[in-house]
């Protein structure tokens, strides 16, 4: 062991050894007290001036969206470009990778309130003795981005996002062309199609929305919102459109990968690339999906190759 690690592991056992950093009991800020939020109820302070948030994507996006004093982000992993370049603008200080976000480094921060997904449940223990910690497991991007408002008084400005959004939703729609689309994912190792399903992740759920056919194999049988095609499923794509998305964190653009796949004869004998309409998609944007501004790009793409070129 390190002494860095050494010095590290010692500080955890004392900042354990601390009673929590609020008490629920005698909560003098907001008591949130929702199944969408794991150890609830959590106190948070009713008007958090230093927040840090654990993920570069949905607590990172909306909390920048809502207007929250965002201190500290893991931002050393992230694809998404605008989101980085916005989270660098308004002073956020780099945390590090998001699969290990620097304890020292918050700390340094100082933070009053620290927001992330269920994933960081395992640092529960820690974390919550730094700060009030509000670990939000809804994976509806809408209704996340609604608790998070919630939680620090930003109801209003939720409202007036959303309504935005529904409000361009409903002026595409109408000119959605009757068509099926399909998308999927290429990564280093294998094939990913997120499913059509009520409790589809973020992009999914915009195509939902507004009226995006997909073909029967990427519509949700139960709970499952994802499949991992084989080589020879690959041909269940049979949408009129096709979507890919390739690269970002998982580097498949620039490993050979990108290229491996799209000069296969299974790749080229899909309808959608047969027709000359297989179109990339921004991996930043679909894969890193953060929130409002990332649903308008989404419909910004839906617009000019599924509208634009029906």
């Amino acid at each position: 062991m390190t002494l860095r690690a050494a010095l590290l592991a010692c500080w955890t056992a004392l900042v354990l050894l601390l009673p929590p950093s609020h008490a629920q009991g005698s909560c003098g800020g907001r008591l949130i007290d929702d199944p969408d939020v794991l150890h609830a109820p959590v106190c948070v302070p009713k008007d958090p001036a230093r927040i840090v948030v654990l993920d570069p994507t949905y607590s990172l996006g909306m909390g920048l969206e809502l207007g929250l004093p965002i201190v500290g982000a893991p931002l050393s992993l992230m694809s998404d470009r605008v989101l980085r370049d916005e989270a660098m603008r308004h002073g956020v200080a780099d945390l590090g990778s998001y699969l290990e976000p620097s304890i020292e480094r918050l700390v340094v921060l100082k933070p009053d309130l620290i927001i992330g997904s269920s994933m960081a449940d395992s640092a529960y223990p820690l974390l919550s003795k730094l700060a009030p910690t509000l670990l939000i497991s809804a994976g509806n991007w809408k209704s996340y981005l609604s608790l998070m408002a919630k939680a620090t008084g930003r109801e209003h400005r939720a409202v007036e996002l959303l309504a935005a959004y529904d409000a361009r939703v409903a002026t595409l729609k109408p000119h959605i062309p009757d068509q099926r689309v399909s998308v999927v994912r290429i990564t280093p190792w294998d094939f990913q199609v997120y499913l059509d399903a009520s409790n589809a992740y973020g992009p999914f759920l915009v195509l939902r929305d507004v009226g995006v056919r997909r073909t029967d194999y990427e519509k949700a049988q139960g709970n499952a919102t994802l499949k991992r095609p084989d080589w020879e499923e690959l041909a269940n794509l049979k949408g009129d459109t096709l979507l890919y998305i390739v690269g970002g964190a998982n580097r498949s653009d620039t490993n050979g990968r990108h290229e491996e796949v799209t000069s296969n004869p299974l790749w080229r004998m899909l309808p959608a690339v047969e027709a000359g309409r297989v179109h990339r998609v921004d991996a930043g944007t679909w894969m890193e999906f953060s929130g409002v501004a990332s649903a308008h790009r989404v419909l910004d793409d839906i617009e000019r190759l599924i509208i634009a070129k029906p």
